[in-house]
């Protein structure tokens, strides 16, 4: 995933886009998820069930949470561009249902989206507020133990969406610092190894602080 954000950040800034603003930001925070609920189906192992997982984000927990952007400023006011996002899930005070030894998204339920964003230049004297949103893709890592079923690896489970709304600040002429909430949403339907399918929508809320490089 991170070759595949390097690529289009390359791509972003080819020569012919020279008359563009490019940014490549790279942002940390404290994220966090509510319940949702969870469907099993199908399985050769796990009976089919339904039921309702509350989550904890652990941002600085390995491995952490964090994300990275690049955007094309197009104009002084609005701009595009591809977001990777490191989220995470755990099962909340490591409360899981009967059965299970491992139920997460772990090693991300990550996310890569193409966004657009809308900018005010100055408005609150060197401040610029933002606020962008876009659609893509979820690409967790799915991690589920329940007997002897294990599942464990990456997936492309389903959409997904964000909403961002944030401030920067300049602290050279090509470097800003900047503060953001941003929301995800991601549907996923995820394959077990031992036949079956697991579903669930997720929805994380994160407050972020970062740092951008302009060029």
């Amino acid at each position: 995933m991170l070759r595949t954000l390097a690529l289009c950040c390359g791509l972003l800034a080819l020569p012919t886009l020279a008359s563009a603003e490019v940014e490549l930001s790279f942002y940390g925070g404290a994220q966090s998820a509510p319940a949702s609920d969870v469907v099993i189906r199908n399985d050769s192992m796990i009976p089919d069930m339904d039921f309702s997982q509350s989550w904890e984000g652990r941002s600085a927990s390995a491995p952490i949470y964090y994300g990275i952007r690049v955007t094309r400023w197009q104009s002084p006011i609005f701009g595009f561009g591809l977001d990777l996002a490191h989220n995470k899930i755990y099962p909340k005070d490591d409360v899981l249902p009967t059965g299970f030894s491992e139920l997460e998204f772990t090693d991300g339920l990550n996310t890569l989206t193409v966004n657009a964003y809308r900018r005010w230049p100055n408005m609150l004297g060197d401040v610029t507020p933002y606020v962008g949103g876009g659609l893509g893709l979820a690409i967790p890592h799915v991690e589920v133990t329940h007997g002897a079923s294990e599942t464990f690896g990456y997936q492309l489970t389903g959409p997904a969406a964000t909403w961002i709304a944030g401030a920067r600040y300049p602290i050279s002429a090509q470097w800003s610092v900047f503060g953001e909430y941003k929301g995800t949403f991601t549907s996923n339907k995820g394959d077990l190894d031992t036949g079956g399918t697991i579903e669930t929508d997720v929805f994380t809320n994160a407050v972020n602080v970062g740092v951008s490089f302009n060029f």
